[in-house]
């Protein structure tokens, strides 16, 4: 079955930057599909953050606009999300979807002074 692997969160300063990557294992038609990045906080609802779709459009949640960047490389079966002037509000959990996969075990994000 598909699986996606989440990866390069850390700890940052207000401001800082970091580049999440999802490798969605097992997928035969990758490059059709939408991928879309989410994130969970502590005491909150998941909510979606980014998504790109297998003809091109790309979304984002109002709060991340001109801050985090989602693009992926079919050619690896990969999404990544680029987040730079990152605010201690973006703290989370962050989690790669693929259509009808289970939830990875996602990469945290702690954004602090």
């Amino acid at each position: 079955q598909v699986q996606v692997v989440e990866s390069g969160g850390g700890l940052v300063q207000p401001g800082g930057s970091l580049r999440l990557s999802c490798v969605v294992r097992g997928s035969i038609f990758f490059s059709i599909h939408t991928m879309s990045w989410y994130r969970q906080a502590p005491g909150k609802q998941r909510e979606m953050v980014a998504n790109i779709t297998g003809t091109g459009p790309i979304n984002y949640v109002d709060s991340v606009k001109g801050r985090f960047t989602i693009s992926k490389d079919n050619t690896k079966n990969t999404v990544y999300l680029q987040m730079d002037s990152l605010k201690p509000e973006d703290t989370a959990v962050y989690y790669c979807q693929y259509p009808l996969a289970s939830w990875g075990q996602g990469t945290q994000v702690i954004v602090s002074s």
